[in-house]
C-alpha cells in the first residue's frame, strides 16, 4: 500500500464518526450488546470485535491497521511500552526447558528478561556476537525455540544479516524476533526479509512528541491472534485509547520528521568527524562504519541516533562536555522533536570509569528537529570546555 494512504486513510471509516478528520478517542472500557447471542459470540472469540478495551478498542484498532501495514505484516498489537511488547512476544514463544539465542548487549530490559526473569522458569539464553551469522548457527541446541535480534542496536549500532538469520531460523523451525526501534518500518522492514515477529518502541519515532509510551508487535494474523487470546489479554498491558490517539497523530508526520532528522544527522556527522576531540563516530550509514555495506543493503535510511567516542582520559571530561551542552537535553530515549545526549558513563558508578574502556567515553546523541547549525554550535562550545 502507498505510504500516504496508510498514514492518512487506512482504517479511517470517517462516515462512522461524523466525517471528522481526526479519529475519535473511544475512551470506553467496555461495549454493550443488543442480544445475548451477540454477547456470547464475542465472549467465545474476543478477537472478532469490541467487548472490553483490554482487548480491542476502535481507536486502537485504527492504529493497529496502520502499524501492521507499515511493517508489511498482517496484524499488529499495541502495548503500553516497548518493554511490554518484548516481554509478551518472547513469552508467547518459549516455555520451560526451552533455549533462546540473543544478540549480545541488547536493550537493557530485554537483557533483564533473558538473564533474570526467564531463568526462573527454566528458560536458558545464549548471547552471541550477531555480526557473524555463523555464531547463531553454532549456538543452536535441540531445544532452541527463539532467535532474538536487534539490528541495529541503539548505541554502537551493530547489525545482523537479517535475511540470513531468518533463513537459518526457518530451516531449523526456530521463531525469529527483532527489535526494529532504530529504523522504524519506514527505513527497514524485517518481515519482508523473513522475520516472524517484529517489535519496536513506538514511544520514539512513531510518537515523535515525547509525550506517550507504547510498543508494537507485528506478525502474521495466525501468530498475532494466538498471542492476543493468550499472553496479550492475560498480561493486560495494552495501550489506552488516548495514547493510541496520540500515536495516530504522530504517524501523520512520521515520514517528514524522519527525513528532517536524517538530513540533519548527516550534517552533524560530517562536522563531528573533523573535530580533533572526537576519536570515533558510530553511525550505520557512514561509509567508515564497519558494517556499512550490510546496513546499505537492508536499511533504506537512518535518522537521529549516532554515538561519539571522546578523545579524553577522565570521566570528569566526559561529564563536563555533557553538562556544558545548552540545547541537547540529557535524557534517555529518542525520536521526539528535541535533541538529546546520553553518556554511557551515566550508567556506571563514578569510581568504575575505565579510561581504557572505549564505551566509557561514549556519548549517544539524538539529532532532533532543530536547525543543524544550531546544534553544531552547541556541540562546539561544549567540546571547547574540555
Amino acid at each position: 500500500m502507498d505510504l500516504s494512504f496508510i498514514i492518512n486513510e487506512l482504517g479511517e471509516d470517517r462516515e462512522q464518526y461524523f466525517n471528522a478528520i481526526a479519529p475519535p478517542i473511544m475512551q470506553s472500557s467496555n461495549f454493550a450488546f443488543e442480544t445475548v447471542a451477540a454477547m456470547r459470540d464475542l465472549l467465545l472469540d474476543e478477537y472478532k470485535g469490541f467487548l472490553y478495551s483490554r482487548g480491542h478498542n476502535p481507536t486502537i484498532d485504527i492504529l493497529r491497521q496502520k502499524l501492521a501495514a507499515l511493517d508489511g505484516a498482517e496484524d499488529a498489537l499495541v502495548f503500553g511500552s516497548g518493554a511490554a511488547a518484548i516481554f509478551t512476544g518472547v513469552l508467547s514463544v518459549v516455555q520451560q526447558g526451552d533455549h533462546v539465542i540473543c544478540v549480545r548487549d541488547p536493550y537493557n530490559w530485554a537483557r533483564q528478561l533473558f538473564e533474570i526473569i526467564l531463568p526462573k522458569f527454566g528458560v536458558e539464553t545464549t548471547f552471541v556476537d550477531g555480526t557473524d551469522t555463523a555464531n547463531f548457527e553454532k549456538a543452536i541446541r535441540p531445544n532452541t525455540r527463539l532467535i532474538y535480534l536487534e539490528s541495529p542496536n541503539s548505541f554502537t549500532f551493530e547489525l545482523q544479516d537479517i535475511k540470513a538469520v531468518a533463513q537459518l531460523g526457518r530451516s531449523r523451525n526456530i521463531t525469529t524476533m527483532i527489535d526494529n526501534s532504530y529504523c522504524t518500518p519506514l527505513y527497514q522492514q524485517p518481515h519482508l526479509m523473513g522475520i516472524d515477529l517484529c517489535l519496536q518502541s513506538a514511544t520514539k519515532f512513531i510518537s515523535g512528541h515525547s509525550d506517550t509510551m507504547a510498543g508494537v508487535l507485528t506478525g502474521s494474523q495466525e501468530k498475532i491472534r494466538r498471542i492476543f487470546v493468550s499472553e496479550y489479554l492475560n498480561i493486560g498491558s495494552g495501550i489506552a485509547p488516548f495514547n493510541a490517539w496520540l500515536l495516530l497523530r504522530g504517524l501523520r508526520t512520521l515520514e517528514i520528521r524522519l527525513q528532517r532528522s536524517a538530513d540533519s544527522t548527516r550534517q552533524v556527522l560530517a562536522w563531528l568527524k573533523k573535530h580533533p576531540l572526537i576519536h570515533k563516530v558510530f553511525f550505520p550509514l557512514d561509509p567508515d562504519f564497519p558494517q556499512f555495506e550490510l546496513a546499505s543493503s537492508q536499511m533504506k535510511g537512518a535518522a537521529g541516533l549516532l554515538t561519539i567516542q571522546l578523545k579524553v582520559e577522565r570521566r570528569e571530561q566526559v561529564e563536563l562536555f555533557c553538562n556544558s551542552l545548552k540545547h541537547f537535553l540529557m535524557a534517555v530515549s529518542w525520536g521526539g522533536h528535541e535533541s538529546l545526549a546520553f553518556p554511557a558513563c551515566a550508567s556506571l558508578e563514578a569510581d568504575s570509569f575505565d579510561p581504557k574502556e572505549p564505551k566509557h567515553k561514549m556519548v549517544r546523541l539524538y539529532i532532533g528537529l532543530e536547525d543543524p547549525g544550531y546544534l553544531i554550535k552547541d556541540l562546539e562550545q561544549a567540546l571547547n570546555k574540555i
